[in-house]
């Protein structure tokens, strides 16, 4: 039986509850596909602040350089930040730290609209199209977020200047086209670069690179999109989209507003990762949502997303194609079983019932058996 060492990370917030149902999903599908999941759990966030006095204690860190993965909960608790640095907390010390200490790259986040909850997704059905299916691919260790020169500086008389500065090499745009045309390949074929040439030089840049890197891929359809078009089209027409490949802070935007159209954050993985063109590869796997420390504790979260993002890191980081493909499945049978959390839950729709985050978990455990 293979063994697969993973660092579990459950945060703040809800990330204790919706951690607790993936662990649980992992250890069915394990007994079911002959594998077993080696699990160790360690503090990160305001959790870890306050069991050892930082964000990314030195101890959490070293069990992710001995794991295969990193199965991420969610960090912040907006309430206390203002109590510490900014650099301290959980969101710059822990969570930025960890992509580039580990060059986590590739954003991946899959939004698709399950045909059940068509009702949950804001826009109209008739704007819905053909359904939503989008992979949005983004870039996330360059741009705005980690450039250099970043601070705040007195200019005199109370009056400040804030400096972000962005950068991109041609080497980190091409390395990221190539993963949203490798994807594209097992998709629809299509890909859409989003840029703002007309305005940054980074986006000249940009829309050159991938230009270039599209030549290498001439069985998969390219098309440049400006960042601010991408937006609306996003609410006008979403099924055009096919892959997005988008540079670190535009991708961060869009991948928010496309996961909406999923109908709730509560339903959408995602997955960072290093190296790329290998059968597995170490990643980063976390929900698309946040902390959110107003529900925590209350059974009320969805962990949907966190088993999910489990199935990826099944998927990209151990190869163990059949068994994400089977959560996915125990995911699609809850759903269409009529089992909805608060998130995605609708009083007019008949035949559902409305669940909580337990009951959740244990059906789709139950529904890989």
């Amino acid at each position: 039986m293979k063994t697969f060492k993973i660092a579990a990370l459950a945060g703040d917030g809800i990330g204790p509850e919706v951690m607790r149902e993936a662990l649980k999903v992992l250890q069915v599908v394990g007994r079911k596909f002959g594998f077993r999941p080696d699990i160790t759990e360690a503090p990160v966030g305001w959790a870890a602040i306050d069991a050892a006095g930082t964000a990314l204690p030195d101890r959490t860190l070293a069990l992710c350089r001995e794991s295969q993965a990193i199965l991420f909960g969610s960090v912040g608790l907006p309430a206390r930040d203002p109590s510490i640095p900014k650099e301290a907390r959980p969101e710059r010390a822990a969570l930025l730290r960890i992509r580039k200490e580990f060059n986590l790259f590739a954003n991946l986040r899959p939004v698709k609209l399950a045909s059940a909850l068509s009702h949950a997704c804001p826009l109209a059905r008739e704007r819905q199209g053909r359904g939503i299916d989008i992979l949005v691919v983004r870039e996330l260790t360059g741009g705005l977020y980690f450039g250099r020169p970043k601070k705040t500086e007195s200019l005199g008389n109370g009056n400040f200047q804030a400096i972000d500065t962005m950068t991109y090499a041609t080497a980190e745009i091409e390395r990221i086209a190539r993963v949203a045309f490798e994807a594209a390949r097992l998709r629809r074929k299509k890909v859409t670069s989003i840029d703002k040439a007309n305005v940054l030089e980074n986006g000249v840049l940009w829309r050159d690179v991938v230009t270039r890197a599209a030549a290498a891929y001439p069985d998969v359809t390219l098309e440049h999109m400006f960042v601010d078009n991408a937006a609306m089209q996003l609410v006008l027409k979403p099924d055009q989209f096919d892959v997005m490949l988008c540079e670190n802070m535009f991708g961060d935007i869009l991948s928010d507003e496309a996961a909406a159209l999923a109908g709730s954050l509560g339903m959408l993985p995602s997955a960072s990762l290093g190296a790329t063109g290998a059968e597995t590869t170490f990643g980063f796997y976390e929900p698309a949502g946040g902390s959110a420390p107003d529900i925590a504790g209350k059974n009320l979260a969805n962990p949907i997303a966190q088993i999910l993002s489990a199935a990826l890191m099944l998927r990209h980081s151990f190869g163990l194609h059949a068994a994400a493909a089977a959560i996915e499945a125990a995911v699609d049978k809850a759903i269409i079983a009529g089992l909805r959390t608060g998130d995605i839950f609708n009083p007019g729709e008949t035949g559902v019932r409305l669940v909580g985050t337990r009951e959740m978990g244990d059906a789709i455990a139950a529904a890989l058996g």
